[in-house]
Order: structure tokens, then sequence, then C-alpha cells
């Protein structure tokens, strides 16, 4: 499966991922670019993780390999590939042409010579030690943002990606967080609290989604306790901000307006008609109180990364 959370509007842009399908879904060649473009949107808080992630591993650990399980179009693909200069990065994708964006990606950036593509399916790629027969290999750091909850034993996929680990190696793991804000509450049209009600609606949607998954198990979701029985030590957690204000710029408002029409189109049967008005307005490219001319958008969210290391 390729990544990509809770609704067809996702809690966040994380790192380019579209959340909110089942990989015969969605046409993911013509979605590439809007999934590039959110990641791109996401750049800062992806370079200040990739940092953090640096920060956790042993000082004396070399990182030589390094695994993005379920890479999208390679945004922070190659973010890890540029703060970790001396190692080889994989994206792991179940897309072929996400990972032909990845790869392309790497090229144009320069990073194209430490970065390789394995299309391969979750949780059968991290089946084995070998990267033979579809697995991906040992590796000194594990990525890994928003694929686990797709996945219907959420602890089975933590053991099996950090099973993969070197020694000492470090598995990282965004999930959670919190939903994307980008209207105040009330915008002038319908009943005010029109985003509250879009966010009860898409939790709505990601427990059907979750407990329709093949072999869909139940589990508290405190990262940190799964990591660490999944084997690993000095479990924990961070959370990093995204904060773009109003007035958003083109890049921004183009997002929303993606991510909006993906709401539109699988979920508007879960509003009421009031609601429905206003996500058509919200859409229409011409009006002024659409989300690309009105000048109250912003785009927050909170990314959180859990992170464990395997012992040495």
């Amino acid at each position: 499966m390729s990544t990509h959370h809770n609704s067809a509007v996702d809690s966040a842009p994380r790192d380019g991922h579209e959340h909110g399908h089942h990989h015969g879904d969605l046409d993911w060649e013509a979605m590439a670019a809007h999934l590039e473009n959110s990641g791109e949107l996401q750049l800062p808080v992806l370079r200040q993780t990739a940092a953090r992630l640096g920060e956790l591993l042993d000082p004396g650990h070399a990182v030589r390999r390094v695994l993005d399980i379920g890479s999208g179009p390679g945004v922070m693909t190659c973010v890890l590939a540029e703060a970790f200069a001396g190692a080889e990065v994989v994206a792991v994708d179940g897309a072929p042409a996400l990972l032909d964006h990845t790869l392309a990606r790497a090229e144009r950036l320069g990073v194209g010579a430490r970065v390789s593509a394995r299309h391969a399916e979750l949780p059968g790629a991290l089946e084995g030690d070998g990267a033979g027969e579809g697995g991906v290999g040992r590796a000194d750091l594990v990525w890994s943002s928003k694929a686990v909850h797709h996945l219907g034993d959420q602890q089975g996929a933590l053991d099996a990606l950090a099973g993969v680990l070197n020694p000492g190696g470090l598995l990282a793991v965004a999930e959670g967080g919190l939903p994307v804000r980008c209207l105040p509450r009330d915008i002038g049209l319908g009943r005010p609290g029109f985003q509250a009600r879009l966010d009860a609606v898409q939790e709505h949607w990601f427990e059907i989604m979750r407990t329709e998954l093949p072999g869909s198990a139940s589990v508290v979701e405190d990262w940190p306790a799964m990591l660490s029985r999944a084997g690993l030590v000095r479990t924990g957690s961070f959370t990093l901000l995204l904060d773009l204000p109003a007035p958003l710029g083109e890049q921004g408002r183009q997002f929303l307006h993606d991510q909006l029409t993906r709401l539109r189109e699988k979920m508007s049967e879960s509003l009421d008609a009031e609601d429905r008005k206003t996500l058509d307005v919200l859409l229409d490219s011409e009006s002024p109180e659409g989300i690309l001319h009105r000048p109250d958008a912003f785009l927050l969210s909170a990314t959180t990364v859990h992170t464990g290391v395997r012992p040495a």
C-alpha cells in the first residue's frame, strides 16, 4: 500500500501523502503533483524533523542506510538524503508512479546517486531480514509517516518496522498529531463551527476505514508504549508546528482547495445540506468567499513523531 490518514482531507500535509484511500481507489499519477505540493508546504517541518532524528541517534552511530516506508512522491525521502549525507536512502511504496516521482525529484535535487526506490506492499515488504524476495533489508534509520494506521494490526506493523533496524538504529513513526486548521470559527457562511464538524465527519470515516482493514485489531494508541512492546528503548515523542498565517499564499490555498475537493467527493453525504452548501461556496474558484481568495484562510498543523531505538 501507499501510505497516505484520517480522511480525504488529511489531518496535515505531512510529507506529501494523501491519506484516506485503499490502494486501488486513486490515480496516483494524477495526484502526484498535489502530493508533492503538499509535501513542499511541509518542508520546514520535515527538515526540522530530520535534524531531530539525527540528535536522537547515539553520537557514534553511523547512518549508512535509511528506509522511508510509504514514501509517497519522495519529499521526505530527499530531505533524509540531504540530512544524512553519507547514507543510501530507500523509498518504499506501493504506487510505482509515486516512486518514479521520487527518483526524478532526487535527481533534480542532486541526491539521485544515493536515493533508490523499491516497489513493495506493506506489511509484506517488512518480512524477513534480507533485501531479496521483496524484503527491504536492514537500516540504521526507519521513517514512516501515516502508513501504520492503514494496516489492520498496528502493533504487528511496529514490530516489523523495529525488526529491520540494525542495533542502535532509530525507528520514527509520524502518527496522530492534530487536524489541520485553516478557517476561523465563524466564516460568515452557514453556522459557525464548520471546521469542527468536518473534523467529526473525518473521524467517523477514519473509524470505518480502520474497522474494514484486513486483520483489524483495536489497540490503545499509546505509540511510545507500542514502540516499547516492539522491543525498542528510549521511546518518546515530539511535535512540530507548521504555521502559515493569513493571508495564505497561493501554494497553501491550492493545497486546501485540493483537500476540500477530495472531502467533498468522498464524505459530503455525511454533512447536512447547509454544510454542503458552505463547502460548495468554499470550493467555488470564482467566489471571493472561496478558499482560493478569502483573506482569512491560513494553514496550521501539528505533526507528532514517535521514536524508539533498537538496543545495541
